[in-house]
């Protein structure tokens, strides 16, 4: 069960920033700008921070950083916020390490695991409904349909409408980055009996406003989007909190400036492969970051990534939230 001020949380829905990996020119951790990530995030009013998940690069499993940094992230909301922010820890693997993740990030005071099925390419849908179930034991769950491209796997409605009856379950994550699979993901849901109990976020980071905006119909019941857990929204949080709060109030941007910068912060012309440095790249023109570095030295911008970087930040400027950044970065870096 979930605390109740963090239950309603969940629920209320918001920004929910997909946590980055800050680290130093020799690719060891940067607890101070980790934090201070953390802190912006918080501080830009996200209601909660995802941590261990794709754009914490999942290596860090392998070289022993998954605890390290799911601690410094607890230990930094628990210090810098008196208000419910939702703790999501990244789950991957097999059964095996899916369960020995679930324990640590419950016994580190994750309240909500994010479960990735990208490791089991080859199991049935009640083998993976019994794999959730298995985790969902430790600690509940919030579904994750990632996208092919970057290591996920495709899942229908019947999929999604028996994993929706589990009763760990309090939320999903969809990110296909496909409308057609998003839509399966709707009708499982609410073909299934506990559609009103599931917090739906967007991970379609091509699709943002798009998504928050709709109103998908199964049947008689309307589900909507409560807000999003998104790579995107690691960078320009405060102006992405504002921008939930247009959608909200009936206001939502009707142009395709967001959907643009994403392509070039995420890389989708080279099928998404510098998506990691492209955040990294917006994060270190904010000062927060001290370059793009990644676990893996190959994993860098691609030819000619930066120019699209240097094109959308000229043309958008509406969407950084430079001023509120300036005026905070000494105090987070602090």
């Amino acid at each position: 069960m979930l605390p109740p001020p963090i239950a309603a949380t969940l629920a209320a829905g918001g920004v929910i920033p997909a946590h980055p990996l800050a680290l130093t020119a020799e690719r060891k951790l940067d607890e101070r700008r980790q934090r201070a990530l953390t802190r912006y995030y918080l501080d830009a009013g996200a209601s909660g921070v995802a941590v261990g998940v794709h754009t914490t690069q999942f290596a860090i499993r392998e070289v022993g950083l998954f605890e390290p940094v799911l601690a410094l992230a607890r230990a930094t909301v628990d210090q810098w916020s008196a208000r419910p922010v939702v703790r999501i820890a990244g789950i991957c693997g097999p059964t095996a390490q899916a369960l020995a993740e679930a324990r640590l990030a419950a016994d580190l005071g994750y309240h909500v695991g994010l479960l990735s099925l990208g490791a089991l390419p080859e199991a049935s849908d009640a083998q993976l409904i019994e794999h959730a179930r298995a985790v969902g034991e430790i600690l509940p769950l919030m579904g994750f349909y990632l996208q092919p491209a970057v290591g996920g796997r495709p899942l229908g409605r019947a999929f999604w409408r028996a994993f929706a009856n589990l009763e760990s379950v309090v939320a999903i994550k969809v990110a296909p980055f496909d409308r057609y699979r998003t839509l399966d993901v709707m009708r499982g849901v609410g073909e299934s009996d506990r559609a009103a109990e599931i917090a739906l976020y967007t991970g379609n980071d091509d699709s943002i406003v798009a998504d928050l905006a709709t109103t998908f119909a199964v049947g008689q019941r309307r589900l909507r989007f409560v807000g999003g857990l998104l790579g995107q929204w690691a960078v320009w949080t405060e102006r992405a909190v504002a921008l939930v709060e247009d959608v909200r109030s009936g206001n939502p941007p009707l142009d395709s400036a967001l959907t643009d910068a994403n392509a070039a912060l995420f890389d989708a012309a080279n099928g998404f492969r510098g998506c990691i440095p492209g955040i990294h790249e917006a994060l270190r023109r904010m000062g927060l970051l001290a370059g793009t570095f990644c676990l893996d030295p190959d994993e860098r911008l691609s030819p000619g990534q930066l120019e699209e970087i240097d094109r959308i930040w000229r043309a958008y400027p509406h969407l950084r939230d430079d001023a509120f950044v300036a005026r905070h970065l000494d105090r987070w870096l602090s």
